[in-house]
Formats: structure tokens, sequence, C-alpha cells
């Protein structure tokens, strides 16, 4: 007989060596970019002017770490309102289109035709009624998120497999128990699906807004470092764009763990 720890090891071998290959890619591919970035910059084989060095903009981050810290918290808290406010308005447009054929047929055209407007023309628009403080800037964030939201949740309630309805029914569920036992889990993973894209969207909509009208933000700072040729500080300022969004999907992660147990389980087997 095969020793039980041996088949165990054999086992958590390839998945030990696949999870460091996940850690170590990305790393590895961030390193190779900057060491070129920098390469080519040294080497001036693209001006200073045109593109400063990775070393340039750790200067630059380090030196306005206080200012940009200040701006970075003005737009994570406009992209973090405007991405629940996008999230509770999808999930409820979701649940009518669910619920109700009339609104679902109704609702699915204007809910697309709404994406294709441009958010630079929107974002105006919504400065203009509200003004420069925060409102307008979470609004632009809420009208950016609700579309993958309310798309990712409608696919989702309709993926349900309808034996397991038809076995809820003959047990004599009622339709909230068949929505709460069903198709909500159904949904679950096309919805967090969709909440990824929403997260970044919730950053770059709100930096948007920024550029558009502001006191504060990621958006206003950049535009004024733009407007005073301090690329290095522009540049600084997008690692940090990247970093909150970075940070929102990584809470997206955590909640999706923390809502689907059962995930956990499927990537260890």
């Amino acid at each position: 007989m095969s020793d039980p720890s041996s088949v165990t090891s054999l086992r958590t071998g390839p998945r030990t060596k696949k999870r460091w290959v996940r850690i170590m890619a990305p790393i590895l591919a961030v390193v190779l970019f900057v060491g070129l970035w920098q390469a080519a910059c040294s080497t001036r084989i693209v001006p200073s002017y045109l593109l400063p060095s990775p070393l340039d903009v750790c200067d630059a981050l380090v030196a306005d770490a206080g200012l940009i810290a200040s701006h970075a918290a003005t737009t994570l808290a406009e992209a973090a309102i405007g991405l629940i406010s996008g999230i509770a308005l999808g999930a409820l447009i979701a649940c009518l289109m669910e619920r109700f054929t009339l609104v679902d047929a109704a609702l699915t055209p204007l809910v697309t035709i709404s994406q294709t407007i441009p958010t630079v023309a929107i974002a105006p628009l919504l400065v203009l009624w509200f003004g420069y403080d925060m409102l307008p800037k979470i609004l632009l964030v809420a009208l950016t998120t609700f579309f993958p939201i309310t798309i990712s949740l409608a696919s989702g309630f309709k993926s349900v497999d309808p034996d397991e309805i038809d076995l809820l029914r003959t047990m004599g569920a009622t339709r909230f128990q068949i929505f709460r036992y069903a198709k909500l889990p159904a949904a679950l993973p096309s919805f967090f699906a969709g909440l990824r894209i929403s997260a970044t969207y919730a950053v770059v909509g709100a930096v948007v807004a920024e550029w558009l009208g502001g006191f504060s933000g990621l958006g206003v700072y950049m535009t004024r470092v733009r407007k005073s040729y301090a690329y290095d500080a522009m540049f600084a300022s997008i690692i940090v764009i990247a970093i909150v969004s970075l940070a929102l999907l990584g809470i997206v992660k955590i909640l999706e763990r923390i809502t689907m147990p059962w995930l956990k389980y499927k990537e260890n087997e």
C-alpha cells in the first residue's frame, strides 16, 4: 500500500509550484519592465523631458508624498462611495429585471444606451449642475460602475439550473426562497466578475471627473503638475492611481472569498 503522506506530498507539490509561478511571474515582469525603462532613460534613448526615469518618478513620489496622499484620499473616497452607490443601483435594476419581464424588456436597451455616452461628455454637465465638490464625482463613478454590475447579475440570475428551480417548487418553496437558495448563489460568480471591472472603473471615473473641475483629488493634482511640465510628478500620480485600483481589486477578492468560501476548496483540489 502507498503511504498517504507521500500521496499528499505529490498532490501539494504541483500546487505549491503553480502558486509560486503565479506570484513570481508578475513580479519578474514588473522588474523587467522597470529595468528596461530605466535603461532607456539612462542611455538617453528617450529624452528625459519626454519620459522621466523610474528614479526620477520615485524622487517625485517621495518629495510630494504628503500632498499626493491627501489628493489620493479624496479620490479613494469618491471612488468608494461611487462604487457602493453603483453596486446598489446595479443590483436593484438587475433584481427588477429578474422579477418582472416587462422591466427587463424596457430597461435593457436603456442600460446599454447609457454606456454609449462618453464619460467626458457627462462629467462637465454634472459639474455644471452639482458644483465642484464630491457629489458630481460620486455620481459619475456610480453611472460608470453600475453597468457591469447590472449586466453580470442579470446574466447570473438567468444561468441558474432550471431543474433546481423545479425541485424547489415541488418542495413548496416560495418565490423569495427560490431567489435566495438558487438564483442568488448561481449569480454570485458573475456578480464578482462584474464587480472587479467596476472597481477599476471607479478610480478612473473619479480621476476623469476631477480633471474637469474640483478642488482636490489625483485628477486635480495631475492637471496642476501637467501645466507645470512636472512629468515625473505626473507619473508618480499614475503609480498611485494604479496602487489604489489594485487595493480595490484586493478588497473585492477578499469579499469574494468570504462570500463564496467554496472557491477555496476548488482551488485546493
